[in-house]
């Protein structure tokens, strides 16, 4: 759907986006990370058309978002970080008016926007001026002309930024729901939404992709070697006789908890996960285990990890 080849982009002496490269399959969730200044504005504002490019291109559904403007910008629908609302225009005479922009036919209209208000959940505001609505109904205003003319690629900057946690969840909810028509991507600094929402993750840092997976991949690669940690109520000497016997270990580091039940972190020797054999090694041994569990990076911490400096 979307081809990011060799992107690059300066203001004067700054390189704000440095040869990036990535691609955006169909059907999917994108969350697109990125501390400040990275360059992730930079690049979605090239995406939409709303800026050029030093050098690179971008193709929308094979269309050069430079060459071919009018093509590829019918394929997307944008939702900046600040809705794009008038506040003299009522929510209907506001998407009547973005209906225009984007030159749905006349035939098509009445019926698109009765459905995306149904979808935004607009009907009941659509006679209010976008003035005096709430920052919730605002966004929905914005995402609903994102929406109109239903492009198939939807493109979400900071779609819950200043939201309640109810309005949260809605927009979560219908950022699923489009998904299952649209190839979404979701601009985020909130990491346990992208971590929910999304079904794959690029990550720029200093205008270069670091990282471009599934939330699931990231999290297990990035931990490296496996840590397990476990709790059983035995002697510290006995639990660590125990793990000494099993190759699969590399190191153990054990200490006593204040009700006297012995805490181990252990590292194994490579990347396999190793609770199946722990479990049966103890149960031999008639210990149970009060605690066993993976320790795996989260993806705040993956996400720190490669870009800071």
């Amino acid at each position: 759907m979307i081809e990011v080849r060799h992107l690059t982009k300066r203001y004067g002496k700054h390189l704000a986006v440095d040869d990036l490269n990535f691609t955006v399959e169909k059907g999917q969730i994108y969350g697109f990370l990125g501390p400040n200044g990275a360059g992730k504005s930079t690049t979605m504002n090239i995406m939409t058309g709303y800026l050029g490019a030093t050098k690179g291109e971008v193709l929308i559904d094979g269309h050069d978002i430079l060459k071919e403007p009018e093509e590829a910008k019918r394929c997307i629908g944008y939702l900046p970080e600040q809705p794009p609302v008038y506040p003299e225009m009522t929510v209907e005479e506001y998407l009547r008016f973005a209906a225009e922009l984007k030159k749905i036919p006349g035939a098509e209209r009445e019926a698109q926007l009765e459905r995306v208000m149904c979808l935004t959940g607009l009907e009941g505001v659509k006679g209010r001026l976008t003035a005096n609505l709430s920052k919730g109904y605002r966004q929905r205003a914005g995402l609903a002309q994102a929406i109109l003319g239903f492009p198939p690629i939807i493109i979400l900057d900071e779609p819950t930024v200043g939201l309640d946690p109810a309005q949260i969840i809605e927009i979560r909810q219908l950022i699923r729901r489009l998904a299952k028509d649209h190839t979404v991507i979701l601009s985020s600094h909130i990491l346990a939404e992208i971590r929910e929402v999304c079904s794959h993750i690029l990550i720029i840092s200093e205008g270069k992709l670091v990282a471009s997976d599934t939330p699931e991949n990231l999290e297990r690669t990035m931990s490296g070697t496996g840590h397990v940690e476990i709790e059983a109520r035995e002697e510290k000497h006995k639990v660590e006789e125990i793990l000494s016997r099993m190759d699969e270990i590399r190191s153990v580091d054990c200490e006593v908890l204040e009700d006297g039940t012995v805490k181990a972190r252990i590292e194994a020797k490579g990347a396999e996960d190793i609770r199946e054999q722990l479990f049966l090694t103890f149960a031999g041994e008639g210990i149970p285990l009060r605690t066993l569990r993976l320790e795996k990076r989260t993806l705040e911490e993956i996400f720190l990890k490669l870009t800071q400096n």
